[in-house]
């Protein structure tokens, strides 16, 4: 015998489950219609107001007039029912309502490329797509020209828009969407990033003196020093390897940018410390060479990084692997020669059969 009110107290519970599941899937309903009435062009442009907080940078980098980034914003504010961004002087700062829809929304809209990007091919020959891509200065000016050249031949109506960054500039270009990939020694990376190892950084001393033999480390010490810095540094790994030594350096000019060099060490007694693939180029020129340098320094690694919403984009991967191809160190490869085999003996023939 069943207990009657238990049974009432049950079939009250699955009348409310059954009602709560219906107004779900009513909820549900209603959400997929709203969709109706949002453009996924005004979801851009939110995203990209997020990350500039001013209208004019928005249409510069939307490739959209003023007029119409003001207009989309109106239908983004009817839309949502919320201000969304608030004057601050030359800023547009975001309401709560709106850091709570982007926090939604950038998943979201990383989802929908890469479902696009995976319904697309990719034919280099013909392709006339434009990649925007984050390259260090010692790239740029080292690895750059043999990347181009093989882009030229395979892929000859692509554009390549490149963005010069440093390690502390990256993590900013990626998750503003500025570049889709970047090339560089890099620090830490957003959650949704990618990374792979290109090949490792190692430091080479350049000169160009004409005194013959490598430099000892006293001479190293008391000739004057030539730094590249992006950030204005007067010191990097160098001055913190020769302080445990118990030594320091004079470096007397810093230069934001490699192709400086060049002219700056011929004739003069002046030293440069540089990425070995830098220092190949630039020994290149007559009277620069190259050696090692004679203390042991760090090796950092030169790495690809990419947005993770891009990773599956036929065009992107192509991309990627190119600067796989060209730019990884290259690898020697060792030929062995043969060794014959030695004859055998009678018992081995033997035991052959």
């Amino acid at each position: 015998m069943y207990d009657r009110r238990a049974w009432r107290v049950a079939v009250t519970c699955a009348g409310t489950f059954l009602n709560s599941m219906a107004a779900c899937r009513v909820a549900n309903l209603m959400n997929r219609n709203d969709l109706r009435r949002a453009d996924i062009h005004l979801l851009v442009v939110f995203e990209t107001m997020m990350h500039e907080r001013n209208v004019s940078r928005v249409g510069e980098k939307l490739f959209l007039g003023q007029p119409t980034i003001s207009g989309a914003l109106g239908r983004l504010r009817v839309l949502f029912d919320d201000p969304l961004f608030i004057r601050c002087g030359r800023a547009m700062e975001p309401t709560a309502r709106a850091e709570e829809i982007f926090a939604n929304l950038v998943p979201a809209l990383d989802g929908i490329a890469a479902a696009l990007s995976r319904c697309q091919s990719f034919d280099p020959c013909i392709s006339e797509a434009t990649f925007h891509v984050g390259l260090s200065d010692d790239v740029e000016y080292a690895l750059l020209p043999r990347l181009l050249r093989q882009l030229r031949i395979e892929a000859p109506h692509i554009s390549l828009i490149v963005r010069r960054v440093d390690q502390q500039q990256m993590t900013q270009r990626l998750v503003s969407g500025d570049i889709s990939v970047g090339i560089s020694h890099t620090l830490d990376l957003p959650a949704n990033a990618r990374r792979k190892t290109l090949r490792p950084m190692r430091p080479m001393l350049l000169r160009a003196d004409g005194r013959p033999g490598a430099l000892t480390l006293d001479e190293f010490c008391r000739r004057p020093h030539a730094l590249v810095s992006s950030m204005g540094n007067a010191s990097d790994d160098t001055d913190q390897a020769l302080s445990l030594l118990g030594r320091q350096r004079k470096v007397v000019l810093t230069v934001p940018q490699y192709s400086a060099l060049p002219g700056l060490l011929a004739q003069s007694d002046l030293l440069a410390i540089v990425p070995d693939y830098v220092a190949k180029t630039m020994s290149s020129v007559a009277g620069i060479r190259a050696e090692p340098v004679p203390l042991a320094l760090p090796v950092q690694e030169l790495s690809m990084v990419w947005r993770a919403a891009v990773h599956s984009d036929p065009g992107q991967r192509w991309l990627r692997s190119r600067c796989c191809a060209f730019l990884c160190e290259p690898v020697e490869l060792q030929v062995v020669p043969k060794s014959r085999p030695a004859p055998l003996s009678n018992q081995a023939l033997l035991a052959a059969r």
